[in-house]
């Protein structure tokens, strides 16, 4: 089989590996889209992620799709589509037991936190474990179900807030886990979504999944005491700053973008003054079963997906979804026919 293999920055191969053979409480599925997220971003650009450096060939990938190949016990049957949960859990702790997505010991797939690297799905075939698989409903393209884990990651984000239904929300950032939480806000009730980003492009695709109204992030000002949540999408310091100062008093705001590990400046007075709650987000529990009932109730959240790529043209894939003016999700096509069907 083909398989994707990053071994440092700006160092990515087409590999040839044997199709591996599922075990006990595994499933071989045929995978055939992955997105690229801001992670396998930094492991392409970066050869690392944070503080995660990549020290061997690794497989990136983990917003993925495709169709059961092999399953021993019997429960799926071949072609069944799917998309994958990517996480194992490790073990609980006193304070939280009931979230075992903070649970030290666990892996996800495509990450380089773990020694050996927790190879991810950008192969043609992925052995995975039984709890990982989630069967696509009827009217849910298997190209779109790679869209599952970001939206995941927006719900987990909601529920934390407690809700958007009624609410009046602002979104900082328009990149692909920002276009997710403006649709899922949407589709669950907020009364109104305003989007920022510096750039149009984004801005634009804002506006095509929901976004009522946007703003042109160092153009235009965001309103001060204005909303009920923010969700905080770009991991900058200065939008930070802004949906802090942008939500009501006693309103909320949520970091749902991954923040540099250093110290950054920003402005907190409003924390205070307005007793305003700020919490953080980390992926997601089991919001990945609403997110794929989600997206096949609400097809018009797929418009996030702008292109689709060619493993073989893996190097214009990751070029591509660096260019954020240009690109929402970006997502590859592992050698599948132009029918998206599987290659020989």
């Amino acid at each position: 089989m083909k398989t994707l293999k990053i071994h440092g920055a700006e160092n990515i191969t087409i590999e040839d590996a044997p199709i591996p053979e599922p075990g006990e409480g595994e499933v071989r599925v045929r995978m055939q889209y992955g997105g690229i997220c801001g992670s396998d971003l930094h492991y392409y650009f970066h050869g690392r992620n944070g503080a995660f450096v990549v020290n061997e060939p690794f497989t990136p990938g983990h917003e993925m799709s495709g169709v059961v190949d092999l399953d021993p016990s019997g429960r799926w049957a071949a072609g069944t589509p799917v998309t994958i949960a990517p996480a194992t859990y490790g073990h609980s702790e006193p304070g939280i037991e009931d979230r075992k997505y903070l649970w030290p010991g666990g892996s996800y797939f495509g990450s380089a936190s773990t020694t050996p690297h927790t190879q991810g799905g950008m192969s043609e075939y992925r052995v995975v474990k039984d709890f990982m698989i989630r069967e696509l409903p009827e009217g849910l393209s298997v190209r779109d179900a790679s869209l599952a884990e970001p939206l995941a990651v927006a719900l987990h984000a909601i529920a934390i807030a407690g809700g958007v239904e009624g609410q009046k929300v602002l979104v900082t950032g328009s990149g692909p886990i920002g276009l997710c939480t403006v649709a899922a806000a949407v589709a669950l009730g907020a009364s109104e979504v305003t989007a920022t980003d510096m750039l149009e492009g984004p801005l634009q695709r804002a506006r095509a999944v929901g976004a009522a109204h946007t703003i042109l992030a160092g153009v235009d000002e965001v309103p001060a005491l204005t909303y009920d949540l923010a969700f905080e999408c770009s991991g900058v310091a200065p939008a930070v700053s802004q949906a802090l100062a942008a939500v009501r008093r006693a309103g909320t705001v949520v970091q749902v973008g991954i923040l540099p590990a250093d110290k950054i400046a920003v402005n907190l007075e409003p924390l205070v003054s307005r007793e305003v709650r700020y919490f953080g987000t980390f992926r997601f529990d089991d919001e990945i079963e609403g997110a794929v009932t989600m997206l096949a109730e609400h097809p018009e959240i797929a418009k996030v997906i702008t292109h689709v790529i060619d493993a073989d043209d893996i190097v214009e894939a990751f070029q591509t979804a660096r260019n954020s003016q240009e690109s929402g999700k970006v997502v590859v096509s592992l050698w599948l026919d132009d029918e998206g069907q599987a290659t020989a």
